[in-house]
């Protein structure tokens, strides 16, 4: 298949060079030929593990589009002299993907979550916009890699609430090894890991103001409600992967 957009190379992973409207498009373009597909919101985070982890890396590398979530994948594509359009949050791209749904008369399956969050996002969403079409919510439990058992079990919840889309919201990179097995049976559908997404969406964790978004800075918020689990990723992983990402960008563009 050919790719629907030039990309970009940013350390070894390809990135969609398209604003999020273009990716609607193409996306809801497919649907009505009957085709699905995987799209990755790459962050900081998903980008340092494709380069380190040769598991995350294969089941990224799987989807058929990788896009840019996370202001420091932007910037490096500007330091390598091709500048992406945009960045596509995967929390921004659902509100927007869920509304191009309803008006289209497209459905959704939410799978994963925390406890609740899932049917409180469900219920959001179809709030806000009138006529979507919300198929079936779900947390099954989720080994990463998933088992064959866990698989078919969400294959069978799946296929009994049929949807145009499933959003996954299982963290990365547990979301991608799951939607790496149900893509293969599922090939009219389009599937997109979303992470938090539906706690978000739900109220239930608050997102960072929309400065801090466009800033680069959404991270400190999520480090500050949860330093804890996120010091070491962000600031002990992602970090100095950031100086890497940079520097690899202004080698090659003065190659």
């Amino acid at each position: 298949m050919i790719p629907p957009f030039d990309s970009i190379h940013l350390l070894s992973m390809d990135v969609a060079s398209c604003s999020s409207g273009e990716l609607l498009d193409h996306l809801f373009r497919s649907l009505e030929a009957g085709e699905g597909g995987w799209i990755v919101t790459a962050n900081l985070d998903i980008l340092r593990r494709f380069e380190l982890d040769e598991q995350a890396r294969a089941a990224y590398a799987a989807a058929d589009l990788r896009v840019a979530d996370g202001m420091p994948l932007v910037w490096a594509s500007k330091l390598r002299g091709r500048p992406l359009p945009e960045r596509i949050a995967g929390s921004t791209l659902t509100l927007e993907l869920a509304e191009r749904a309803a008006r289209e008369g497209r459905s959704i399956y939410l799978l994963g979550g925390d406890p609740g969050a899932a049917d409180a996002c469900a219920a959001e969403l179809c709030g806000r916009f009138e006529g979507l079409e919300i198929t079936g919510c779900s947390s099954p439990f989720v080994a990463a890699p998933p088992s064959e058992e866990e698989v078919q079990a969400t294959l069978e919840e799946l296929r009994a609430a049929p949807s145009d889309i499933v959003l996954v919201g299982l963290g990365s990179p547990k979301q991608e090894y799951l939607i790496e097995r149900l893509r293969a049976e599922m090939p009219g559908v389009w599937f997109m890991g979303v992470g938090i997404t539906f706690s978000f969406v739900a109220g239930q964790v608050q997102r960072a103001p929309k400065w801090m978004q466009d800033s680069g800075l959404e991270w400190v918020h999520r480090m500050v409600q949860d330093p804890k689990r996120l010091f070491q990723r962000y600031i002990i992983d992602d970090l100095p992967f950031a100086a890497r990402l940079f520097s690899d960008a202004l080698l090659r563009r003065i190659r």
